[in-house]
């Protein structure tokens, strides 16, 4: 009798176009292990990922707005949901799997510091083996979460370390995350700046708008369509150049007055310098590390324990270990 996962693979086989990953034909995990009955190999990374403590953890770390008062801003978690469903709508369309491109972007963002880039500029400043963010989520499923990480499948772990960058992942579903990343964060962070008072919407420029869209909703839409009719029945992704150009004004106009040195970056000094003095700290103290922890010691150095271990924190966690260390209790 066949299993109900066989019966997906087959289903995927004859549904997905000649240009998707079929599962099936995955490369494999690092370690070999007895395949699930029912799902496959990429519905189990996902299903591994959302249960992850790392997961959990996204919903307290900052994505632009650091700890911020109002319940609309988003945060890594919400980020991280955004992105995968405008990555699942493409894939649909595209009749990728959607499977692999779920489980890429529900882990894409899992090696994010506290308080956003700003704790990933300072963590590479510091650590001698320097840090970004995607070799960090592939960090955190390879090693760091459970006891010798979660043994996702070769084509997640190349999607997840390829999302930013330079990197080109090896499938269709892999790029197609570093497109959805993009629309996901220029409009919800130009939502939030909006309703922060940090940029107003007569501020957006107007040439980008005019290609893209008046609204959040509206410009989301149309970039989705652009990439689908774009990508449609070839072996790539990618927008058109007038939508593509628009997209990367948009997003520099975000870096020139959202993400660098406006009100929404005026706390950014003291975070850092929660990072800087934490780590400082630790390494002059790993005793005050948890036993979990300090078990790496045995494999890694401490510089890259003491990193991954602030990396993981959350931005209240990390607030409040800054509080115990070096605020008297009395002050609190």
């Amino acid at each position: 009798m066949m299993l109900i996962r066989e019966e997906l693979e087959m289903f995927e086989e004859k549904l997905l176009s000649p240009y998707a990953q079929l599962s099936r034909m995955s490369k494999g995990r690092q370690y070999e292990e007895q395949k699930c009955d029912i799902r496959t190999d990429f519905q189990r990374d996902r299903d591994r990922i959302i249960y992850s403590k790392a997961f959990r953890r996204l919903k307290h770390k900052t994505q632009v707005f650091l700890s911020p008062e109002g319940d609309h801003y988003r945060t890594r978690l919400t980020h991280t949901l955004e992105v995968s469903q405008i990555a699942r709508t493409v894939a649909r369309s595209l009749r990728l799997n959607e499977d692999l491109t779920e489980a890429i972007a529900l882990g894409h963002d899992l090696g994010h510091t506290p308080f956003g880039h700003s704790g990933e500029s300072v963590l590479n400043s510091i650590c001698p083996h320097g840090f970004k963010h995607n070799e960090q989520s592939l960090r955190v499923v390879d090693v760091l979460e459970r006891e010798n990480g979660i043994n996702l499948t070769w084509e997640v772990r190349n999607g997840i370390v390829n999302h930013s960058g330079e990197g080109v992942a090896s499938t269709l579903e892999g790029q197609l995350i570093k497109y959805a990343d993009r629309i996901a964060y220029i409009n919800h962070d130009i939502e939030d700046a909006i309703r922060a008072r940090v940029i107003s919407e007569e501020d957006l420029p107007k040439e980008c708008l005019k290609v893209l869209g008046n609204k959040s909703s509206r410009r989301i839409n149309n970039m989705i369509v652009n990439i689908i009719e774009k990508s449609r029945n070839t072996p790539h992704i990618s927008m058109s150049p007038e939508f593509q150009q628009a997209t990367d004004e948009l997003r520099n106009y975000m870096f020139k007055n959202v993400y660098i040195g406006s009100d929404a970056k005026k706390d950014e000094i003291k975070a850092k310098n929660i990072i800087k003095e934490l780590y400082k700290y630790l390494k002059k103290t790993p005793e005050l590390l948890p036993e979990e922890t300090k078990k790496m010691l045995a494999e890694f150095d401490l510089d890259r324990v003491v990193c991954d271990y602030i990396a993981g924190m959350t931005d209240r966690y990390a607030v409040r270990k800054f509080h115990e260390i070096f605020i008297p209790e009395s002050w609190n």
